[in-house]
């Protein structure tokens, strides 16, 4: 057996790190999307003999592969610790031992200790491949636990019930990890039968939702709708089009049912698509116009639907910009080809990107639930935009690749049709973060780089 220990100090008291790890979507939050992915949490999240699984990043002989592990929770100690061993994975044995002990100056000492062996004659696995592994895994994992505290050390106040649509997709599964670690109860709206107490069905395609399901909800957060990637045929501009505002309209409309009884906030996603696909190389801001291509038409649309609310509640409308994580989205599409070297600017190089890590867009929602004084439209874009050729430099730096090879307009019309290139892969969007920062949001990730390490585990 192989032996790895590593310990971290966190400012904040056992108790409070402790609770932390025991609520449901820490193993969600402590898991970075280029290590892989948690596909079921335990249920209660430490409770012994409760198993998680997961699919996890492995060598392969064609590079990273995912593979299937299931952990057993066991030797919980309420306050002190508690052990998961691996029940099924690519290992022949996995022990991981958490520890938690008071620091004596009122923080918390973190210890993790993890035993483990390989499979017999199974290279991938060996010391020189797993430690550093490891080691990056657990650091990534220390900043955010430290992270996550400390933004909900900057929230207080009491627990609140969170309703969220678009609970499974990338953003959603990461928010709903986020306030229900901070202690906050999150239910999730899902178009088929409910499966218990923390779901509620809604059809918001056939406009079926019962309003009195979101009595005692504190704040619904609304992120449903497709994709937009692929190309834009007159279906998938329709589809995309109803996904947002049909759905939005019938929360309003709830909303507006119930009245003074109504939940105190309707947090509504948006996109920076809303000033259109050109702003001209111009700053624009929350009090900036809209445009008027067909992104545009659906962000305002969107948020129309969203305003219906607005007589009877506190409602925020998130313009999010484009999100960098290698889970999906632009970043996962451009990786084969800066990875392979092949990589570079878009077009022109020359065009404005307002880009925000996973990470923020996800912690700026969860500011906007937590803020009670935040109205309104909010751009969650990072504070540092960059110009494509600029993007394409530090994307190659960090990944160790040349970037010199240009993308010309012809690839992205190929994949997206012309129109969808110029919305999407090509769009010129300056876009300003101040009123997020002015209303109190403190950005983790600021600047690109280190949203890029962070994201893609190269630091």
């Amino acid at each position: 057996m192989t032996e790895f220990s590593r310990t971290t100090r966190v400012p904040h008291p056992v108790e409070d790190v402790f609770g932390w790890h025991a609520r449901p979507g820490a193993l969600t939050r402590l898991t970075p999307a280029w290590a892989g992915s948690v596909v079921e949490e335990s249920s209660p999240p430490l409770g012994e003999g409760t198993r998680s699984r997961l699919r996890v990043a492995v060598p392969g002989s064609c590079g990273l592969v995912t593979v299937p592990w299931t952990a057993e929770h066991h030797g919980l100690v309420p306050g002190r610790e508690f052990r998961d061993r691996m029940v099924r994975g690519p290992l022949a044995a996995w022990e991981h031992r958490h520890r938690f002990d008071d620091d004596g100056q009122g923080g918390t000492v973190v210890t993790d200790t993890v035993e483990y062996a390989a499979l017999p004659g199974d290279r991938r696995f060996g010391d020189r491949l797993m430690g550093p592994s490891l080691e990056r895994q657990f650091e990534a994992r220390a900043r955010r636990l430290l992270a996550d505290l400390e933004f909900h050390a900057g929230h207080p106040g009491r627990p609140l019930t969170v309703a969220l649509t678009g609970a499974s997709g990338t953003i959603g599964t990461q928010l709903a990890a986020l306030l229900s670690t901070g202690g906050h109860t999150v239910l999730r709206l899902v178009r088929r039968a409910p499966r218990g107490p923390h779901e509620i069905g809604w059809d918001p395609q056939g406009g079926q939702l019962d309003p009195e399901s979101l009595r005692g909800v504190d704040v619904v957060v609304n992120l449903a709708g497709r994709s937009i990637a692929g190309r834009l045929g007159e279906r998938a501009k329709q589809e995309i089009h109803d996904s947002r505002v049909l759905g939005t309209r019938l929360l309003a409309r709830a909303f507006v049912q119930l009245g003074a009884d109504a939940p105190a906030a309707l947090v509504s996603g948006s996109a920076i698509g809303y000033y259109g696909a050109d702003t001209h190389g111009e700053e624009v801001t929350e009090k900036s116009p809209p445009g008027d291509d067909f992104l545009a038409r659906v962000c305002r649309a969107w948020e129309q639907a969203a305003m219906e609310a607005a007589p009877v509640t506190r409602v925020v409308l998130v313009r999010t910009g484009v999100v960098q994580t290698p889970a999906g989205g632009a970043l996962r599409a451009q990786l084969p080809l800066f990875l392979a070297g092949l990589g570079g600017r878009l077009g022109s190089g020359r065009q404005w990107l307002s880009w925000i890590s996973l990470d923020d867009a996800v912690g700026l929602l969860a500011h906007a639930v937590l803020s009670p004084g935040l109205h309104g439209p909010v751009n969650a874009v990072a504070p540092l935009p960059v110009t494509g050729r600029e993007y394409a430099r530090v994307l190659g730096k960090v990944l160790g690749r040349p970037a010199l090879l240009p993308t010309p307009g012809l690839g992205p019309r190929l994949v997206l049709g012309a129109e969808g290139a110029q919305l999407m892969a090509l769009a010129d969007q300056r876009v300003s973060a101040d009123r997020a920062i002015d209303r109190g949001y403190r950005f983790r990730h600021p600047d690109l780089g280190s949203a890029l390490r962070e994201e893609l585990g190269r630091f």
